[in-house]
């Protein structure tokens, strides 16, 4: 049997060449690919032939795997996994497996980064110390206190509502099922929305969650309110969100996701919108998130090759 990894994993070569010989051995034919390729040419040529492919966070679709008749898996080097065909998968007869938790702790320490550096003005602060500025202005306020509201209560969203907890807040959390969270109160949407000084989405994207969080949504936030999106781009409306930074809805935004994977283009509509942080899809991206999910993809194929596959989304 034949394993392709499409892509690098954020770890030195020789670093997954042994991790794949401990979890793996030489059970299967093994082949690296020292660089990312998008283009579905491309995607064929190196899929054709194997049993197992590995890949992040590139759209891998039918196109690409209607020419691979050997391909039994595609283990996802991701948590989501809404850029590959899992449709078209399950009529094959495709396992589909991802790496959730590998970016638990990464996610979340950059959902607090941006949460700190909004309430504190922290990008503005350096721009105006370095013009020869002062603080007038540009006092911000502690999070004790204030409402934190988590939507999504899966892994990222739970250890959202911890740190929250830590730093004195009031935490919400809206969740498709009920879960009981030490310290977290459960509600519905549009009360965590117009109670909550903080917003923080970690949800997938589906049928469910696209446009989430869009014009009237928007409009039932508080207008000193912020709102953090490291989950998906789609999960909420650009074009709403720039109306409401400009029109005071709320107060601020800071997002990590867009509609597509980065670069995005210097045009993008909130990229003129006030008090924006927007940064290149990073949140996940930490040396110690790469190592714990090439543990996690090793796991997987060895999970599938004996017959008990782990973390398996079809």
């Amino acid at each position: 049997m034949k394993l392709v990894f499409l892509e690098p994993l954020g770890i030195s070569q020789e670093s997954l060449e042994k991790l794949v010989q401990d979890k793996i051995g030489d059970r299967m034919e093994v082949v690296y690919y020292p660089d990312r390729h998008e283009d579905t040419e491309e995607l064929i040529r190196r899929s054709q032939g194997a049993d197992v492919v590995v890949l992040s966070n590139f759209q891998y679709r039918k196109e690409v795997m209607e020419h691979c008749p050997d391909l039994k898996m595609v283990c996802v080097a991701f948590t989501g996994v809404d850029h590959v065909d899992v449709d078209y998968c399950r009529e094959r007869g495709i396992m589909v497996c991802n790496c959730a938790g590998y970016s638990t702790v990464a996610v979340a320490d950059l959902v607090f980064g941006m949460v700190i550096d909004l309430a504190r003005n922290i990008l503005p602060c350096n721009e105006a110390v370095r013009r020869g500025g002062t603080k007038n202005g540009l006092v911000g306020f502690e999070l004790e206190g204030k409402v934190f509201g988590v939507v999504g209560l899966g892994a990222i969203g739970h250890r959202v509502a911890r740190i929250a907890n830590a730093f004195g807040c009031k935490v919400l959390a809206y969740n498709r099922s009920r879960k009981d969270v030490e310290g977290v109160e459960q509600t519905d949407l549009d009360t965590l929305l117009s109670q909550s000084d903080i917003v923080s989405l970690h949800v997938p994207l589906n049928d469910s969650t696209r446009g989430m969080i869009g014009t009237e949504a928007l409009k039932k936030m508080k207008k000193s309110a912020f709102l953090i999106n490291t989950a998906r781009g789609p999960v909420v409306d650009s074009q709403a969100l720039a109306e409401a930074l400009k029109e005071g809805t709320i107060a601020g935004a800071a997002v990590d996701v867009f509609e597509t994977e980065p670069p995005i283009q210097p045009d993008h509509v909130l990229f003129n919108a006030p008090n924006l942080i927007a940064t290149p899809h990073v949140a996940f991206a930490t040396q110690q998130a790469f190592e714990k999910r090439a543990v996690i993809v090793c796991d997987n194929i060895a999970g599938w090759l004996d017959g008990k596959p782990v973390n398996v989304i079809s």
